[in-house]
C-alpha cells in the first residue's frame, strides 16, 4: 500500500467516525436540551456550541503549543467541553452499564481520533542557538607602540597610592565591557 493510499484510507476512516460520532453527539445534545424545556432551535444551538467548541479548543491547543504559548486555560476548557459532551451522551442512554457504555462509544472514539490527529504535529527544525560572544571581548587589547620607550628609573610610590583598586559604583558598567549577563570565562 502506498503512502498516498494509506493517507486516503485513514482520512476516510477519520471522516466516517467523525461524521457518525458528530451526528450522535449533536442529536443527543439537541434531544436533551429539548427534553429539558428548550425550544428546538436552541437545542441545535446548544449542540453546535458544545460539539464544535471541543473541536475548536483542540485546534487552539495545538496552535498554542506550536507557538510556545501557555495552554493551561485552553486545555482545561477542552476537558470541560469533552466531559460535557460525554455526560450528555450518557444522560440520553438507557440507565444501565451497557447503555451508558454504548452511548459513550461515539464520543470517546471521536475524542480519541481528535487526540491522535492533533498530537501528530509536524517536525520543526530546532531553533538556532543565539550567537556566542566573541572570545576577544574578554581579553585586554594589546598596546601597540611604534618605538620603544626609554627605560626610566623606578620612582618610589608613596604608600597611600598603593591601596585597593578603585572600582566603579555598583550598577555602573564599564564602557569597554560587553553587556552580557551569565557568561563566565
Amino acid at each position: 500500500m502506498t503512502d498516498r493510499t494509506e493517507f486516503a484510507v485513514r482520512l476516510v476512516i477519520l471522516l466516517a467516525i467523525g461524521i457518525m460520532a458528530g451526528a450522535a453527539a449533536f442529536t443527543h445534545v439537541h434531544d436533551l436540551s429539548v427534553a429539558h424545556g428548550q425550544p428546538d432551535w436552541i437545542g441545535w444551538a446548544n449542540a453546535v456550541a458544545v460539539e464544535l467548541m471541543a473541536i475548536y479548543l483542540g485546534l487552539e491547543l495545538r496552535a498554542r503549543r506550536r507557538a510556545g504559548r501557555p495552554v493551561g486555560l485552553v486545555g482545561s476548557l477542552l476537558v470541560a467541553f469533552a466531559l460535557l459532551s460525554l455526560a450528555v451522551q450518557v444522560a440520553e442512554a438507557e440507565p444501565s452499564v451497557w447503555g451508558w457504555t454504548m452511548a459513550a462509544v461515539p464520543s470517546l472514539a471521536f475524542l480519541a481520533l481528535v487526540k491522535v490527529v492533533l498530537s501528530n504535529t509536524p517536525a520543526t527544525p530546532p531553533t538556532p542557538e543565539p550567537d556566542q560572544p566573541q572570545a576577544d571581548w574578554y581579553e585586554v587589547p594589546e598596546q601597540v607602540t611604534t618605538e620603544p620607550e626609554p627605560e626610566r628609573p623606578a620612582e618610589p610610590v608613596p604608600p597611600a597610592v598603593i591601596s585597593a583598586p578603585v572600582l566603579p559604583p555598583r550598577g555602573v558598567v564599564q564602557p569597554n565591557r560587553p553587556h552580557v549577563v551569565g557568561i563566565i570565562r
